[in-house]
């Protein structure tokens, strides 16, 4: 079935599924379709519907389905034979004619010809085209504007009664030259035409043109027009006037392409139109500038005006030059740090007596920095509004985003039991109880021997009995024996289950390591003084031997110490820096308590040693690799350590502490 076909008997096979089933149902309309489209015979179809509906519905469902495809095919037969005797008898009917015409005399085509050629012929070179205006015509036109001005000057005359008015000669003269232009532009329209006809003379007789038109032509209408060119290079006619020969137009589609390309091309390079004043889209507003170009004048410079430039251009690189060295002095000395570190304190050196009118973290946040104002009612500006009384502070709540730690981990930590020792007993001999029961089973069904008897020198006479009297030098040599080979197997036992020197570091290291992959636990320490070789070593030691990863930063009175690991490493990490070492012990190894009290302030103040935890948290990975020391002359040079790891916040907050601690023991 073809498309038009399938089109035409789709609604037909709808009709007739929604007459079987009572509903409409695409699937089925659609595998019907298919079927009778690929020819499938009726199992095949009743196969195909059988998928949607039961078998017995199917085979009935094909059934009224084929009536309506046999229906539809004796149709499309019957319109087939139709066509086909139609196209038959128009083709009996066109060779008829064909063979009336070829048995038609010569002369009688040629006369009907010369008459189709008279009824519609072609205007020679003296005759007027159909579309030019003659002589007649013209004469007639001229009569008609006489006549019509004629009656203008008759109307000018009534209205203009009462004020008579000469007509102005001017007037008339301009009305009697626009009708002149007229016939003189038709006539020489029509002697174009006429020219053009003379540059096509064999036009006429591919037309079958009269005698008469032949003789109007003349003799040169037999043969071809020569060639006449004048001084120029233009062709022209025999009476010297130059024509415009046919251009050749292309007939092949691609080159009628190439030159409709061209000619787009030629459109777009073309440059925009510019829009005329009188356009729809001037915009009175927009300023045009004027065809005269304003001229330049001179515009003089004051005597001096470059020495200033210069003058200021060389103190500007002084005083970069200046900065430079200041900046770089201070990162040397430290002082920039402590100048950052002064914006926190307050601005006015207060007695401790006095009490200030303002507190100093008050006076940041008030508008009038007055306690007063607070009291007073609150006025209103020129424009209505409410005069806040703090700086910066709004009813807005600004609720942070909650972020989930990265420690936290999506898995499930199951609960260990804790049992005591009664059930740790108890569990074990029911486990005992259980391996013997099995070994006792396997002994009873033959799969095992069973065990030697357990003799031992105390026993001897009660298992063996008579034997024992029979010899007892032989019965005292076996049972030794048996001892000796019972504690052999323990032994050997025992050196199976027992671990090698490496088994037993991989089990240390296994206990004390831990899992750091779901977050970094970092402590920084800060300690005023670690010369002591004694408690460098035990920094650095424990480090290692807890395996974690860190960095010592020794800067005078602030030497800083990072360690990363895991919260239990970090639990023992702290107890030996804030416990276990005691940092008040001077390298000497006596305490500084004993020596303060005979030595004097200074003595006591560089006794002071001390160990400060500066901050603990969690980081998502390690920034340091095994913990070393590294000695710093300068703040800079310590700051630019950390910054390397990208932590110079950890020293920052660190030296900040130490610098605060200064000024204050101060």
């Amino acid at each position: 079935m073809s498309r038009p076909e399938v089109d035409e008997a789709r609604p037909k096979i709808e009709r007739a599924v929604y007459k079987f089933l009572g509903y409409s149902e695409p699937h089925i309309e659609s595998a019907a379709i298919s079927c009778f489209t690929k020819g499938y015979d009726r199992k095949k179809v009743v196969d195909k519907l059988a998928r949607f509906v039961d078998d017995r519905k199917a085979k009935k469902l094909t059934d009224a389905l084929l009536d309506v495809f046999d229906t539809l095919r004796h149709s499309y037969k019957k319109d087939k034979d139709s066509n086909d005797s139609r196209k038959r008898y128009s083709e009996d009917a066109s060779e008829n004619r064909d063979v009336r015409e070829s048995k038609r005399p010569k002369k009688e085509k040629k006369k009907e010809k010369e008459k189709e050629v008279e009824e519609s012929p072609i205007p020679g070179p003296e005759q007027p085209s159909p579309g030019a205006l003659t002589a007649l015509q013209i004469k007639d036109m001229m009569a008609n504007a006489q006549r019509m001005i004629e009656e203008r000057k008759k109307q000018l005359n009534m209205t203009l009664s009462s004020q008579p008015q000469p007509i102005i000669p001017e007037q008339q003269t301009f009305i009697h030259d626009d009708a002149v232009n007229k016939a003189k532009r038709a006539a020489e329209i029509q002697a174009r035409i006429q020219a053009q006809l003379l540059a096509k003379p064999n036009l006429l007789s591919a037309f079958g043109g009269t005698a008469v038109d032949k003789a109007a032509i003349g003799p040169q209408s037999t043969g071809p027009v020569a060639l006449i060119l004048d001084e120029e290079g233009r062709t022209v006619d025999s009476t010297g006037r130059a024509i415009q020969l046919p251009v050749h137009t292309p007939t092949l589609k691609a080159n009628i392409r190439a030159k409709r390309r061209e000619e787009f091309k030629q459109v777009q390079d073309k440059p925009p139109e510019e829009f005329s004043d009188a356009s729809t889209f001037f915009d009175p507003r927009v300023q045009l500038k004027t065809a005269q170009r304003t001229k330049r004048r001179f515009k003089f410079v004051e005597e001096g005006h470059y020495i200033q430039m210069a003058q200021r251009l060389r103190t500007k690189a002084q005083l970069d030059k200046l900065q430079k060295e200041i900046f770089q002095v201070a990162k040397k000395t430290g002082i920039q740090s402590a100048a950052k570190l002064a914006l926190i304190a307050p601005k006015k050196e207060v007695a401790s007596d006095d009490v200030p009118a303002v507190e100093w973290w008050d006076g940041v946040i008030l508008r009038n920095e007055t306690y007063e104002s607070l009291d007073a009612p609150v006025e209103q500006n020129a424009e209505g509004a409410k005069n806040e009384r703090f700086e910066g502070i709004t009813n807005l709540v600004e609720h942070p985003i909650q972020l989930k730690p990265p420690a936290d981990s999506t898995k499930e930590v199951p609960i260990p039991v804790m049992l005591t020792k009664k059930e740790r007993k108890k569990l074990r001999r029911m486990t005992r109880r259980e391996t013997w029961k099995e070994k006792q089973e396997k002994i009873r069904l033959g799969l095992e021997p069973p065990d030697e008897p357990k003799v031992r020198m105390s026993n001897l006479m009660r298992v063996l009995g008579t034997e024992q009297v029979q010899d007892p030098t032989r019965i005292e040599a076996h049972v030794r024996a048996q001892m000796a080979k019972r504690q052999k197997d323990h032994e050997d036992a025992n050196t199976s289950r027992k671990l090698t020197k490496q088994q037993r570091s991989d089990k240390k290291v296994k206990k004390i390591r831990e899992d750091t992959s779901d977050g970094v636990n970092v402590a920084v320490y800060r300690v005023t003084n670690l010369t002591n070789p004694a408690k460098k070593f035990k920094v650095e030691t424990n480090c290692r031997q807890l395996l974690m990863t860190g960095t010592v930063v020794l800067y005078r009175d602030c030497n800083v110490v990072v360690v990363e690991g895991g919260p239990k490493q970090q639990k023992k990490y702290k107890r030996l820096m804030m416990q276990r070492i005691k940092w008040e012990e001077n390298s000497t190894g006596g305490k500084a308590s004993k020596e303060g009290k005979e030595g004097t302030s200074e003595e006591r103040e560089s006794s002071i040693y001390k160990c400060f935890c500066v901050w603990e948290g969690t980081v998502k990975e390690r920034s340091f690799g095994d913990m070393k020391f590294k000695l710093c002359p300068a703040e800079t040079f310590a700051r630019e350590h950390f910054k390397k790891h990208g932590v110079e916040h950890y020293w920052d907050l660190a030296y900040a502490q130490s610098v605060l601690d200064a000024a204050g023991g101060e």
